[in-house]
């Protein structure tokens, strides 16, 4: 259990950080384009969703409609990182993770408070100031994996 507890929690040291990031040929540029790329699409999604809570006639989207949203969304976020010459594979394990993530998390979350912690999930997550745990690290080398090959 002190495993467990000391991989979510314990804080490693700077430099052991930065021998973590050599080892995986991580760079900070990258770290933060992939964190603009998360942090771009979850704006997408809450800005531009309607909320049918909020709404007197109670009108509830399908999973269709959903889906719909998403990949609009995700059209949006391809062409604006186009525009600045930042290529994104449209289709993709990307895609998909990232489909899955705010399906489960957004989409289909009947708990507000997960839905509402998303931006601040992602801000630590790709927050270089502050300290990170080993969990955070294998979180942000998942991450950073995954739109790294799919950049072209």
């Amino acid at each position: 259990m002190e495993n467990f507890f000391n991989w979510i929690s314990k804080p490693i040291p700077d430099e052991d950080v930065s021998v973590w990031f050599n080892i995986h040929n991580m760079n900070y540029e990258k770290i933060d384009l992939c964190g603009d790329i998360f942090k771009t699409l979850n704006h997408l999604i809450i800005d531009t969703y309607f909320d049918e809570e909020n709404v007197e006639t109670k009108i509830n989207l399908t999973k269709e409609d959903k889906e719909h949203h998403f990949e609009w969304c995700w059209k949006q976020l391809i062409e604006s990182f186009k525009k600045e010459k930042i290529y994104l594979k449209e289709v993709g394990s990307h895609k998909d993770y990232l489909k899955n993530f705010f399906n489960d998390t957004f989409y289909n979350q009947k708990e507000k408070n997960i839905a509402n912690a998303i931006p601040k999930f992602l801000e630590e997550v790709f927050d270089m100031d502050t300290p990170f745990s080993k969990s955070d690290l294998d979180i942000l080398t998942e991450l950073y994996r995954l739109i790294e090959k799919n950049l072209e």
